[in-house]
């Protein structure tokens, strides 16, 4: 599948709920997402896991043919936000496994269902 950042953002949103992450609020859909986010996109689409240390947790996101997408980065700027943006990206290496540590895996099959289903309907032909 071809990642494209504008389509995956929009699916993403969509996908995201209290089934892929316990943090999800309304407002706030990202909130709480970056690690299985970052594992489900790695795993769709390819690329690095990379991660960069916040105030006693780790930030996860990716990299994808050179270019690093932050995919949760909303979640830093929408109300409720627990954590301020980074101030810059130590873009460290990691993996799938690292991210989803401690993460329950039917929030990644949830998420990942969700955003597969999410991108089948925005590629799907419309009816117009």
């Amino acid at each position: 599948m071809k990642f494209c950042e504008a389509t995956v953002r929009d699916a993403l949103h969509k996908a995201w709920s209290l089934d892929t992450a316990v943090q999800w609020t309304e407002v706030n859909r990202a909130s709480g997402q970056c690690n299985v986010t970052a594992a489900v996109v790695c795993d769709v689409f390819g690329g690095e896991v990379l991660r960069t240390k916040l105030p006693g947790v780790w930030h996860y996101y990716n990299r994808i043919d050179g270019v690093r997408y932050d995919l949760t980065d909303s979640q830093f700027t929408a109300p409720g936000a627990l954590f301020d943006a980074p101030a810059s990206y130590q873009d460290e290496a990691s993996s799938v496994d690292e991210a989803m540590n401690g993460i329950p895996k039917r929030e990644y099959d949830a998420l990942k269902q969700a955003l597969l289903r999410e991108l089948a309907a925005d590629c799907a032909p419309s009816n117009t």
